[in-house]
This record gives C-alpha cells, structure tokens and sequence, in this order.
C-alpha cells in the first residue's frame, strides 16, 4: 500500500477530530469516516472510467473524418455498470463536496450524495452510511480535506485496511481482542495464488471487508485462460457471511468499489449455515477469528457442517477447519489462516487433525512470522485443503514450507511480502504439484519439504512445517524456532502421557479382575 504510515496519521487525525467534536461514540467511527473514503475511491474509479469514455467517442469521431455523425446516446450509469464501476452523480462525488462554499449544510449534503449513489447503484440500496448530520460542518469539512490527501493508487483491500486501524484503535466490538485481524493483502494474494481460483464459487465463512473476493477476481484478471483475456467478475460467483451487520455493510461497499457483486448474508457462522453451504463451493478462503472460546456446543451437536466430531475443548479453530472442509464439492480447494497452536494441537483436537490427514484432504502448510499483521505481532500458520488430491500422485504427500524468514521490512512493527516473495512462495506450490512451466521440484533444507503421511505419523500427525524442513546450514535458530522445537517435545511428551494413562487403566482392569 501507498505510504501505510501517512494513511494511518491522516486515520488518526481523523479519529482524533472526531473524538473530541461529535457525539458519536468510539465504535460508531468506523462508519462515517469508511462512507467519506468510499466517496473518495469510488470517485477516482468513476473519473478514470469516465476519460475512457471520453476518449472511445472521441477516437470514434475521428474514424469518420471529423465529419459530424449522428448524435449519440448520452452517456448513462448503464455505460459504467458495464465496466464495473460505480456510477456517481455529479453532486455526490468527493470532488463537487469538497468544493462547497462556506455555510453548506454539509451533513445534509453528504447524505443526499449517499442517496444518489444508492438511487443509481441499485446493488447499494440501503447499504451507505446516512448518518452524517450528527457531524458538526467544520468535523465533516476537516474529515474530506484530510482524505483529499489520500493517494489515489492506493493498494488493495484498503477498506479492510481501514477498518482494521479502527479495530485496533478504539477496541470495536468483536476486533482483535476477539481473534479477528485484518488480513494483510500480501497473504490474501498468497491464499488466492495457491488456490487458483479461475473460475467457480467462492465463499468466506468470515468474509470481513470482503479482500478474499478483490483478490480472487485481481488473480484473475492478471491470467490468461486459452489466450484470451476474460472479464473476471464473471467467472466467479461470491458468497459471503459475517457476524455483525456493520461489517456485511462494509464487505458490500468494498465489493461495489471494485465493480463486484455477491451474496453477502449476516449471520452466525459457528451456529447458521445460510448458504446451505455443505458440498457446493470450489472455494473457500478466510481468516476466520480463531482461538475462540464460549461456543455453545450443544447448538452445533447435529450440525453435517463438523463432520469429524465436536472437539471437547472450548476452542473454536477445528470447528472453522471442518467448515472449510465441509463447504468444498470433491475437487474443492480452501486456504485460511489458523493459530499455529492448531497445527499440533493435543486430545480431540489431534483425532480430527489425524482424521482429516488421514483422509488425504492436508495439501500445502505454509508457516509465517510475526509482524505480518496490521495491529498484532502473532504468527500464523496458512492451511490449504484439497479434497481432488486423492485422485493425484500427492495422494499420501504434504508440502510443508517455512516462510517465516521471507519478508520486506516496512518500519519497526511491520513486515510484508512483496510481490516477488508472494510469486516465490507460490512457484513452490507449482513445483509441488507438477503445473505446466513449473521447475522440477526440490526440497529445500530450512525453506519446504515434501514430507508422506508416513512421516507425518511418526512426528505425531503433527502440521508444524518446523517440524518437516529444519534449519539451513550457518542459520541462526530463533525463539520462534526454539518454540516450534518445544512444541513438538510437548506434543511428544502429551502422546505419551495419555499412552500411560491409558496403560494405567488396563492394569487397574486386569488387577479389578484378579480379585
């Protein structure tokens, strides 16, 4: 993303101003501040759409020697729905708003722009903030002069971006201190490298912002299929549910932004299945909020979605594992970030885990580091699943890889991947899997293994690419490596702790017995 951290100050002013001049509370900020900021990128959409236009009719005229032709239609929203864009009013874009003179009732004028947008982008009905009235004129004024500022190339699911700065800030409902994070655009473009998805149903369990869907069709759009480009948005179809209203809202703002549509439905996850979700996707992606306690597992007992059991800790992350898998039809791909704790998780945990290997639906395990994400330092682990595998010579295979140590520094608390690291990660993948114009694949000490399920047995089914691709020559091994080692001691030592315990209760049987 263009200049994360002038994006963030202009966030924080933004915040700051409105903290001390309005009377909204802090987790109503979010909201009018996303509403001025889709203003502003649908505004730049519509402006380049609209010289594209211009030019087209332009060029037209000139094919008839400059000679009058007959008149042309007007251009109309139909012309830039076409092009999946947005058509905005003249009075509803950032620019004519910024200009107002002095003394405007600029809450009214705001909300009138959100109106026209609604009135001829019907996907929107409903949808845009209208509560802007409730800013003073000088609040608003501050708000659209500062987002003025923001460049216009902006990267990514910067809605997602966005609303994860207001997550962490002002502690919204359901944010970080519940497992939800923003995922940063480079491991949405990795899940969506490894998944391939070129054509089919996509859906997200927790679709957030909706970057999972921006990602798949820019994937799209960056492939050729038989040599000819392809309108992506409709090779795709788009399912999506998220808990709370106000995030469905913003998931349906970022998808009309970048001329995307689909059916995103609030909702439950753990305890609604909306969709009828079991066996009809090709895809699924997400990065679901994971190491959730408190779910009442007496709702989700006769659920078909949980398939290999209802795990007995109070912990959600193998609940979000077997919806992913449930949802695939039998050639169906998913990736999702998980809590590196599930990769060797213990007791039930670990019989769900050694099922699902078992079955020979585990494809690709993908370690990265910490500092990836915008507001927390945590590690993850990114899953891929792939239910068609057990039709391929990866049948009895793994590929696990160790990214931990592949990234781009961008200031004391973040990291990243470049585009370059993201494209590396994936040729691996290729490799792996044998893709026309890959390179013959090898493993790579401290970097992947191809590890068979044998393998996987011995080290105690466990997911850990720690554990599988070890340690380059002359690499320093780091705490995260140190945890990963103690990890797999812990889980060694767990195993043989229930063998004894279960070895303890058939000499009790057998002495019950003899007396």
């Amino acid at each position: 993303m263009t200049n994360i951290k002038d994006l963030e100050n202009r966030l924080w002013e933004a915040a700051d101003h409105m903290r001390a001049n309005s009377s909204l509370r802090l987790n109503e900020f979010a909201e009018p501040v996303l509403g001025l900021i889709f203003l502003k990128f649908a505004g730049v959409k519509f402006g380049k759409i609209e010289k594209e236009i211009a030019e087209e009719r332009k060029s037209k005229t000139k094919n008839y020697g400059g000679a009058s032709v007959a008149r042309e239609r007007p251009v109309s929203s139909t012309d830039y729905h076409a092009r999946g864009t947005l058509f905005v009013p003249e009075k509803a874009r950032f620019s004519y708003l910024i200009e107002l003179p002095e003394g405007t009732d600029m809450g009214k004028a705001v909300n009138d722009a959100m109106k026209e947008i609604e009135a001829e982008n019907k996907e929107l009905s409903g949808i845009l903030p209208k509560s802007f009235q409730m800013l003073e004129n000088r609040s608003i004024i501050t708000l659209l002069k500062n987002f003025n500022q923001i460049p216009d190339d902006i990267e990514g699911d910067a809605f997602g971006r966005i609303y994860e700065y207001f997550l962490g800030k002002f502690a919204i409902a359901d944010g970080s201190g519940g497992g939800e994070f923003f995922t940063p655009t480079s491991i949405v473009k990795l899940i969506v490298e490894i998944l391939e998805p070129f054509k089919g149903y996509i859906y997200d369990p927790a679709c957030g912002s909706g970057g999972m869907f921006v990602q798949s069709v820019e994937f799209i759009k960056r492939h050729f299929e038989n040599g000819k480009k392809i309108k992506a948005s409709r090779e795709v179809s788009i399912y999506g549910q998220e808990k709370t209203d106000q995030t469905v809202r913003i998931a349906k703002m970022n998808l009309a932004i970048h001329g995307l549509s689909g059916d995103i439905r609030q909702g439950n996850t753990y305890y609604e299945d909306l969709h009828r979700s079991v066996g009809k996707f090709d895809f699924a992606m997400a990065n679901p909020p994971f190491n959730v306690n408190g779910i009442d597992k007496e709702r989700i007992k006769d659920d078909p979605r949980f398939l290999y059991g209802i795990p007995r800790n109070d912990n959600g992350n193998y609940l979000w594992i077997q919806i992913f898998l449930s949802v695939l039809k039998n050639t169906g791909r998913a990736g999702f970030v998980m809590a590196n704790s599930a990769s060797d998780a213990g007791h039930s945990e670990k019989d769900i885990r050694t099922k699902i290997i078992d079955d020979s639906l585990v494809d690709v395990m993908v370690a990265v580091g910490p500092n990836m994400f915008y507001n927390v330092t945590l590690p993850v682990t990114l899953w891929f699943l792939d239910k068609g595998k057990k039709k391929t010579d990866r049948k009895d295979k793994i590929l696990f890889i160790d990214a931990r140590n592949i990234y781009h520094q961008i200031d004391r608390a973040h990291r990243d991947w470049t585009e370059e690291h993201v494209q590396q990660i994936a040729d691996i993948v290729r490799s792996y899997r044998g893709e026309k114009g890959s390179k013959k694949y090898a493993d790579i000490k401290g970097l992947c293994k191809v590890a068979t399920l044998d393998e996987v047995r011995v080290a105690g089914y466990s997911l850990n690419p720690g554990r599988y691709v070890g340690t380059a020559d002359g690499e320093f091994v780091s705490d995260a490596d140190f945890e990963t080692t103690v990890r797999g001691l812990n889980t060694e030592f767990q195993k043989l702790t229930d063998e004894a315990h279960d070895l303890e209760k058939k000499i009790g049987d057998n002495f019950k017995k003899l007396f």
